[in-house]
């Protein structure tokens, strides 16, 4: 049961109305597709999922940062080497960016191995030659193809798959060094065109080289100082589609009252060989770590939230200009009834010039409570426009102006901007105007990759973590 008025289970979700489904001409197939995904082997682990709650408390109570970024929605064809380990890069050289200026640690989540889903604002939508076809839903639903928008059932299973193939080659980097700090090699800042920005750049780099080189001389090898070679790194999405999600979610037994706690170690019945009793179990969604409510789904009395409450997952709420205050409070009593720092983090996203009459209501309504969610930034949904060519485009200053303003908004009303989430890629796409770059408009074919929104890019979500860095930097 849920710390809750009314009882819940991994299916109560489904005696709550439900906004952005998925309907199937094959039910029978659905089913035999969630059954068999109910008996696959879960993603990832309790006792991981259990550290991460604990690292958010750290965040929601100022002793750390956290850096969440990723596609908007990730093909099956971003499960290669290359797309993970460029995505990996970019988020690993940010975060170590950002602990410098902090001097914070900070907790690293990637949008990734799972983001398949795509809410849509209509079921059907317009081909160029003028065709009313199904929109696209996620390559877990449909085809980006026109002419293959059914949703399949099958694709549920390829999403797990790809999600497994994914979270494997994640580990297998971090455990091989991938994360190794002593790799100056890999900063390259060349095309950082402005040469006063690139020579403040390198100037950050150098000196965090010349201190990875002062540990080496005082003893801090990677063998005393494991973290300088590895890292956590955490995965999430949106969990947009419940009966999916629904299978993932398996049983973990409770801390017994003589240890206190559970075992670090996973425990391997999952699902158990023998039904728990509800009252001696938690219930984990183990196909990530971290899952959202986005904007379009948060209904107070509607499935997504009903299902959130009852996961011992840290959740995130997307918040943006249609959420009341008074909705935005209900919410975190829903979802956080017991008050746990850092059990929600609260994604706002308003856009630059909305920032300012919306996101201060929100910090005086939660202040009045005692919940401590974490504060995170999502600079880039509020953001987006159309270029004259007719792409989907958003402007760095804009999001760099969305961060700044919602830095000096919590700091005027006594609270902290404790985390950015950004939807970016580690490659040199060009879809995000602006930056050291300088991208204008007339760029943005030249390599004008996404199928779902624009982001930033390799370079320019650099640019994001140093403009940050030299911002708390300042503030020390």
């Amino acid at each position: 049961m849920a710390e809750g008025n009314t009882a819940w289970a991994p299916d109560s979700w489904k005696t709550k109305p439900i906004k952005q489904d998925v309907m199937y001409d094959d039910v029978n197939e659905l089913e035999t597709v969630l059954t068999r995904v109910t008996r696959m082997p879960p993603l990832v682990s309790s006792p991981e999922i259990d550290r991460l709650r604990q690292q958010l408390r750290d965040v929601a109570e100022g002793r750390a940062f956290l850096l969440q970024g990723g596609d908007c929605a990730e093909s099956f064809d971003y499960c290669n080497p290359h797309a993970i380990e460029d995505k990996l890069k970019v988020l690993l050289q940010m975060s170590l960016v950002l602990v410098w200026g902090m001097r914070l640690p900070v907790v690293r989540i990637a949008r990734m191995a799972g983001q398949y889903a795509k809410p849509r604002s209509s079921p059907f939508e317009k081909t160029e030659d003028g065709r009313t076809v199904m929109s696209y839903r996620g390559d877990n639903v449909n085809s980006i193809d026109p002419d293959n928008r059914r949703p399949d059932p099958q694709r549920l299973l390829s999403a797990y798959l790809h999600s497994a193939a994914t979270i494997n080659y994640v580990r297998l980097l971090l455990a091989a060094g991938f994360a190794d700090l002593h790799k100056p090699e890999a900063w390259d800042l060349g095309y950082v065109r402005n040469k006063e920005i690139r020579s403040e750049y390198q100037n950050i780099v150098n000196r965090l080289t010349d201190s990875l080189k002062f540990m080496d001389v005082v003893g801090a090898t990677e063998t005393s100082l494991p973290s300088l070679n590895t890292v956590d790194l955490y995965t999430s999405h949106e969990a947009l589609l419940l009966d999916y999600e629904q299978a993932l979610t398996r049983p973990v037994l409770k801390p017994t009252a003589a240890v206190g706690k559970r075992s670090s170690y996973y425990e391997p019945s999952t699902p158990p060989r023998e039904p728990l009793a509800p009252e001696l179990c938690d219930w984990y969604n183990l196909s990530t770590h971290f899952i959202w409510i986005g904007d379009r789904t948060r209904q107070l009395n509607g499935a997504h939230v009903e299902y959130f409450r009852g996961v011992k997952n840290p959740v995130g709420v997307k918040v943006g200009p249609t959420m009341e205050p008074e909705e935005l409070v209900r919410v975190l009593d829903i979802l956080d009834p017991m008050n746990e720092p850092g059990r929600v983090t609260l994604i706002t996203r308003y856009g630059a010039t909305k920032i300012d009459q919306f996101l201060p209501a929100h910090i005086a309504a939660v202040q009045k409570t005692e919940h401590k969610p974490v504060w995170c930034c999502d600079p880039c949904h509020g953001n987006t426009t159309t270029a004259p060519s007719g792409h989907k485009t958003r402007s760095f200053d804009a999001i760099m102006a969305e961060i700044t303003a919602n830095m000096k908004i919590h700091q005027d009303l006594g609270s902290r901007l404790s985390g950015i989430h950004l939807e970016l890629t580690g490659e040199h796409v060009t879809e995000c105007t602006g930056g050291s770059q300088e991208l204008s408009h007339s760029d943005l074919p030249s390599n004008y990759q996404t199928f779902c929104d624009p982001r930033l890019n390799y370079e320019q979500s650099l640019d994001i973590a140093f403009k940050i860095a030299k911002d708390f930097e300042s503030e020390r």
